[in-house]
């Protein structure tokens, strides 16, 4: 970024070389930007209601076309990555507090204290684009109130938001899979905060929601260790030399030629 602040998927990319972990899970995937981040080697899983990926992520990975409710109620990510852990996680799904709680208390679930775990879209720009219905091509819904309850209910983890164009990252660490106060406390949370007005929080936002600067001078201390030893340039260059799958490469087609190509082979011709 111009102004010296580092956009999300600068921070992102930037995570992944540090940090090389071993297993990724993405909440949110679409076309695939911050998918293609996984360097080779991480056991990664996207979760998507409809993904239409356009980039070239790891040929490894397992896209599951659910959302992620439905997505959990049918599995558990331990069982997914064959008994290991969830080393790093970016949840970037319905841009609603209580989707986003959900998906952490999932997510977590399958971490070990290690773990991190990135929240995008809690950092909003106005009451206009943090408003619960979208009205606004960049649109970050109530998100940010996830921050305020985590740090609230869960004073064990460690929270900071990012301020990461366009509208910030959330950077938890310290994480616990035995805690059962979000899931224990679920109902009398979201009552909590279901009508809490932006606000609250549009006058003190960065000392409510814990903003931090994005550049690796601060966000540097806050990442735990390396969970690999791989040399993070040569998987880079691995990253680069990737080419999209078949299918990603039809997915990256107009809707109207992936029909037309569709009946082309259903006729045979």
């Amino acid at each position: 970024m111009n102004d010296g602040r580092l956009h999300y998927l600068e921070v992102l990319d930037g995570i992944h070389r540090r940090l090389r972990p071993r297993t990724y899970v993405e909440i949110g995937v679409e076309h695939g930007p911050s998918l293609r981040l996984a360097l080779p080697g991480t056991r990664t899983v996207g979760i998507d209601p409809a993904p239409a990926i356009r980039w070239p992520v790891p040929r490894s990975t397992r896209i599951f076309a659910l959302e992620s409710d439905d997505f959990f109620a049918r599995n558990r990510l331990a069982d997914v990555f064959d008994g290991a852990t969830t080393d790093m996680a970016f949840i970037d799904g319905m841009h609603l507090f209580e989707f986003a709680l959900r998906d952490f208390t999932n997510v977590e679930r399958s971490c070990w204290r290690g773990s991190i775990v990135l929240l995008h879209d809690c950092l909003p720009i106005d009451e206009v684009r943090a408003a619960r219905v979208r009205t606004t091509n960049v649109w970050s819904g109530d998100v940010w109130k996830l921050i305020l309850l985590l740090r609230k209910h869960r004073p064990d983890l460690s929270i900071v938001t990012l301020d990461a164009p366009p509208t910030g990252l959330g950077l938890i660490t310290n994480l616990d899979p035995s805690s059962r106060v979000l899931t224990d406390g679920y109902d009398e949370i979201i009552a909590e905060y279901a009508s809490l007005p932006y606000a609250s929080v549009a006058n003190d936002k960065n000392d409510q929601l814990a903003v931090m600067p994005s550049d690796w001078d601060h966000i540097g201390p806050r990442l735990p260790a390396a969970f690999r030893t791989t040399n993070a340039t040569l998987l880079r260059l691995g990253r680069a030399l990737r080419r999209p799958t078949r299918e990603q490469l039809r997915r990256s087609l107009p809707s109207p030629v992936r029909t037309a190509l569709g009946r082309v082979r259903g006729t045979g011709r």
